[in-house]
């Protein structure tokens, strides 16, 4: 068994590009995703859940994207307000359950969290929380944007005081092209010594997450 929470700094940070760019490097030795919680959600293609599905070599139908994404809300908003636009309200428990009864499947595991790392999934509990009990290594994924270095630091820092050290960070180059990608790593590195920093540019090729991979196989094998 071996599985990874993947959680960003804040939302449309690429957490999506980077899962499923992970999942079609990993596929041949054995890969899945799973996103259980999101909001702004559309049946259209291209939603996230569907783009998970095509990096896994799956079919797309509701039925397959409900498998991998059970609790989903049409309003772009944070999930607990998503919900509660329908009515509704996520199971905070219900959806620990299925993030540990995927992390238990015999391959690598994806688990694409919403939004950032303290977006809040009901009354009581944020992303964070849900990281916690499953006791996941942790992958952060940051921008290249004015302003994601203090984003990254401060996310680092809200993931330190529930005891949680990333097994990577990942700059994945925003494209806005405002602040150099290698730039940001590096600063970021400054910051956070001995910490693992992997970049990603845009756009990108399999070959560029090779090297992502062979990271996250590395963790797999020193946690084994």
């Amino acid at each position: 068994m071996s599985a990874f929470f993947i959680t960003g700094t804040g939302t449309g940070i690429g957490k999506t590009f980077v899962t499923a760019g992970l999942l079609r490097v990993l596929r041949p030795q054995g890969a899945s995703a799973i996103k259980p919680v999101l909001s702004g959600y559309d049946s259209a293609p291209g939603s996230d859940p569907a783009l998970l599905l095509e990096a896994m070599g799956h079919a797309v139908s509701e039925k397959a994207v409900a498998a991998i994404a059970p609790f989903r809300f049409a309003a772009p908003l944070s999930p607990d307000m998503a919900a509660s636009r329908e009515g509704r309200a996520i199971d905070f428990a219900a959806a620990l359950s299925f993030c540990r009864q995927a992390a238990a499947r015999p391959e690598t595991v994806l688990i694409e969290g919403v939004g950032g790392v303290m977006v809040p999934l009901d009354d009581r509990h944020t992303t964070l929380d849900l990281m916690a009990a499953l006791n996941l290594p942790v992958l952060l994924v940051a921008g290249s944007y004015l302003g994601s270095i203090s984003h990254s630091l401060t996310a680092m820092a809200a993931l330190a005081q529930a005891g949680i050290t990333p097994a990577l960070v990942i700059v994945n180059d925003s494209g806005t092209g405002e602040v150099p990608l290698a730039e940001t790593a590096e600063t970021l590195g400054r910051f956070l010594p001995g910490q693992a920093i992997a970049t990603l540019p845009r756009p990108a090729q399999e070959t560029d997450f090779v090297p992502v991979a062979g990271l996250l196989l590395g963790k797999r094998e020193t946690a084994a």
